[in-house]
């Protein structure tokens, strides 16, 4: 019996190439912080009727990483500096769509709990946010699209219970995403 002969093994793409046929992504990063009571924060964007209350946080600059991004972009837009250690309460990974034709992966970190004081204090930039908000996680609900509250949910899960969060359905076209859900991390 004659052996088989070899499959034929396709010559490897130069580097340029084979990133080109890769799918691509922007990155964010984020804080997840709660009052003293554990009621989230959380700030309405004057720029995202689909997404009006969200969290600190933005997008990723050239050479960042996501602690940074989420640190800078709350300083930017509450006055907030964040300190350290980052302590990781989700990963969130949407899929591209019509109104955005890149996948997004983002980092929601823990800020911990702000005083009331600290709350009073925060100072919005204006071209991002116009109000900040503190309510029981229930009443967020109706102030926001279902996969944002199943996301805020997640986050205050996360917290709870010590284990991140993955929430791998905030795709960008709301209809190709199933249900959303949070999972816990194993």
């Amino acid at each position: 019996m004659q052996p088989l002969p070899a499959p034929a093994v396709p010559p490897l793409l130069p580097v340029d190439e084979f990133v080109a046929t890769l799918p691509k992504a922007t990155l964010f990063g984020a804080v997840y912080f709660t009052d003293g009571d554990d009621r989230p924060v959380q700030l309405r964007a004057v720029y995202s009727d689909d997404h009006p209350w969200q969290l600190p946080g933005g997008t990723a600059e050239a050479g960042e990483r996501p602690w940074q991004t989420a640190v800078r972009e709350t300083e930017e837009e509450t006055g907030l500096v964040v300190a350290g250690p980052p302590r990781l309460l989700a990963a969130v990974f949407g899929l591209p769509g019509a109104a955005w034709p890149l996948a997004t992966a983002g980092f929601v970190f823990d800020g911990g709990r702000l005083s009331d004081r600290q709350i009073a204090e925060l100072v919005l930039d204006p071209t991002e946010h116009d109000d900040v908000r503190v309510l029981p996680l229930q009443d967020w609900r109706p102030l926001m699209p279902p996969r944002d509250f199943v996301r805020l949910t997640a986050f205050a899960e996360a917290r709870r219970t010590g284990r991140a969060a993955y929430v791998g359905t905030w795709d960008w076209d709301e209809s190709a995403a199933p249900e959303p859900a949070g999972e816990a991390a194993p």
